[in-house]
């Protein structure tokens, strides 16, 4: 199958590459269009103010590959409508593996990675967000070493990305042009080849208080916390298949915003 890769990470980032590998060992054909510095909760914002460059470049992908300075969505806009050949079929857009979990309501909506895979299904294409659950502790740790990783997350890294090389194929075959249907994978940390996948809703999670009161300078200073979960009892969340161990597999149906419900 013919793929388009994203992320919100930007281009340097271990975990689109490895992604990246995955999906060429299983036999895909890939074009690459990622942004130049990491974009992380930005949503599905367009660099609407400036020009951005798109470049090639070698980054040992073994696949042609474009540095966009902008945004996840400006990376998908201008690579499926400029940078790729015009003669060609796509079967998905695939944004990820993103560097922690994209699950809950509380953060699909300002995830770049989201919106990234949501710029392909408003082109009409089948697309796909890939996440890596991490700790808080290990989150900062990746930060701290500037986007290297241990070997034990490697392994489980490489393992998600399996799960993905097999599952998009899949997902994508089974998904309508124009469905504007966005499939939302969460792996947990670790993944294993026995990892299963179960069907989720995103949990109905507020994420007040995400910055810090105002300092002397009167700045106020992003932080990080999971949220207050609010899911009704019996539903099977995103969160709570990542709690048990599980990939967390949400179908995000953006025909569904605004419908009026039935009596």
């Amino acid at each position: 199958m013919r793929f388009l890769v994203t992320n919100d990470d930007s281009i340097e980032s271990v975990f689109l590459h490895i992604l990246v590998h995955a999906l060429r060992e299983a036999g895909h054909e890939l074009y690459v269009a990622a942004p130049k510095t990491e974009q992380s909760w930005i949503g599905a914002a367009k660099s609407r103010s400036r020009a951005v460059e798109a470049r090639t470049q070698d980054y040992g992908l073994g696949c042609p590959t474009w540095v966009i300075d902008g945004t996840p969505s400006d990376c998908v806009n201008i690579a499926m409508d400029h940078l790729l050949p015009s003669n060609l079929q796509w079967d998905a857009v695939v944004s990820g593996i993103n560097v922690g979990m994209n699950a809950t309501l509380g953060f699909i909506m300002a995830s770049g990675t989201v919106s990234a895979a949501l710029e392909g299904a408003l082109h009409g294409v089948p697309s796909v967000a890939l996440s890596q659950h991490l700790s808080t502790e290990l989150f900062n740790q990746i930060a701290q070493n500037h986007g290297r990783i241990d070997e034990v997350l490697r392994q489980t890294l490489e393992q998600s990305a399996r799960h993905a090389a097999r599952l998009i194929p899949e997902l994508a075959s089974k998904t309508p042009p124009h469905s504007f249907q966005v499939h939302n994978l969460n792996f947990p940390n670790p993944c294993t080849p026995e990892t299963p996948v179960k069907r989720t809703v995103p949990a109905h999670v507020v994420v007040p208080r995400l910055f810090t009161p105002a300092d002397k300078e009167g700045c106020h200073r992003m932080t990080f916390r999971f949220g207050d979960d609010y899911s009704p009892e019996g539903l099977y969340t995103d969160r709570l298949a990542l709690e048990e161990g599980m990939i967390s597999h949400s179908i995000l149906d953006y025909r569904r915003l605004g419908m009026i419900p039935s009596p």
